[in-house]
């Protein structure tokens, strides 16, 4: 099968939110908003997403209408993006955060979709294609902190706008697989929803993505605490982005090895144990080290729950499947997460934002792993 034409999206899509995510919360300091208004934008953008990649998804399942759908979101990412960095004013910079959360909600779950599409029987690969979109923001990442502390916040825009209108080019190669039998919108998510697997599921995705967004809208503002520049964040993503690659890289044996549900389980664990010890470092060096262990966090947890969304999708809703899993860790989860942790970074700092977090995420993946395998002589 063509491997190339998504890792190469993976790649450009990747490198483009290297560049955009890691700053959104220090734009949003330089124009001088408060705690209460930037956790309410770092909130508001994820809630959106999760309602809008369902609804973009189940749309195009049903109408079998992926490339026309995937290409109108791209675009219209990438023209938001490029009005961004004119914005001064809260209501102005709330209405692009909420337009671009609804337009940009499903184009990973659709570049998954395809992706496990064009695997056919080697799904289990799916790691090594989406090991592009690890080097993309690998790359990135040090380019894109280098040019900010040079030329300021807006070249982190502008390099996303230039990107992901490369991916857009690339987009169009992408395959959705033969048509399979359509269903309704309403039908799809009521029969996804009526599942108990599939609501755990969701549940497991939701606590995980609330823990991740800690990681993706916070850790930037907390190494700014701890004294550290812009070229030494850009180093810290570099480090946790080529951690991920091993994984990757072995995805399809840890598959085997542990089945989806397990290594979600595995990967949420990881998580925690991440964000504690984000809570006790004295200095970004320490920063530094513990972003060694970003390759058993997320892409253990994606590479589990893509798989698992797949593999459990009824027929005809494999991208809806897919943008429901998107929708509850980009979405519900990081709006829960952006919301809290910019509350709790006002008011007590980082320190005790990923102390919370690292306790709600291990308390939360211990009893979901003892509601799926009760104790001896309980029933679940």
């Amino acid at each position: 099968m063509n491997r190339a034409t998504p890792f190469t999206f993976n790649f450009l899509s990747y490198a483009a939110l290297a560049f955009l995510m890691p700053f959104l919360v220090l734009f949003y300091q330089h124009l001088g908003f408060s705690g209460t208004q930037i956790g309410l934008l770092a909130g508001m953008g994820p809630l959106i997403t999760l309602f809008g990649a369902p609804l973009w998804t189940g749309m195009a399942d049903a109408r079998r209408w992926h490339r026309p759908i995937m290409s109108l979101a791209i675009a219209a990412a990438v023209v938001l993006t490029v009005i961004f960095p004119f914005l001064k004013n809260l209501w102005p910079v709330a209405l692009i955060v909420a337009l671009y959360s609804f337009f940009g909600a499903p184009i990973t779950s659709f570049a998954d979709s395809a992706t496990m599409s064009m695997l056919a029987e080697e799904k289990e690969m799916y790691g090594r294609v989406r090991l592009g979109g690890t080097i993309g923001w690998g790359l990135a990442a040090p380019l894109a902190g280098m040019l900010v502390q040079a030329y300021g916040l807006k070249l982190a825009f502008w390099g996303y706008a230039l990107l992901m209108f490369l991916g857009l080019i690339v987009s169009q190669g992408l395959r959705y697989g033969k048509s399979e039998e359509s269903i309704s919108i309403r039908v799809g998510l009521g029969t996804l929803l009526a599942n108990r697997g599939w609501i755990r599921f969701l549940i497991m995705a939701f606590v995980a993505g609330m823990g991740l967004a800690s990681v993706n809208s916070y850790l930037f503002p907390y190494m700014k605490e701890l004294k550290a520049g812009e070229t030494t964040m850009g180093v810290a993503l570099t480090i946790s982005t080529f951690s991920e690659l091993p994984v990757l890289f072995f995805a399809n044996r840890l598959i085997k090895r542990f089945r989806p549900y397990g290594l979600l389980l595995l990967g949420m664990t990881f998580t925690g144990v991440r964000l504690l010890l984000y809570s006790i470092v004295p200095s970004p060096g320490g920063v530094l080290t513990i972003q060694a262990i970003q390759g058993l966090t997320f892409p253990v947890v994606w590479v589990a729950g893509v798989a698992y969304a797949d593999e459990h999708a009824p027929a005809g809703m494999r991208a809806t499947a897919q943008g429901l899993f998107g929708a509850m860790v980009f979405g519900f989860g990081a709006a829960a997460g952006g919301f809290a942790g910019g509350l709790i970074l006002e008011g007590w700092g980082g320190r005790i934002m990923y102390l919370m977090f690292g306790l709600i995420v291990l308390v939360s993946t211990a009893g979901i792993a003892l509601f799926r395998n009760p104790l001896p002589g309980k029933t679940a």
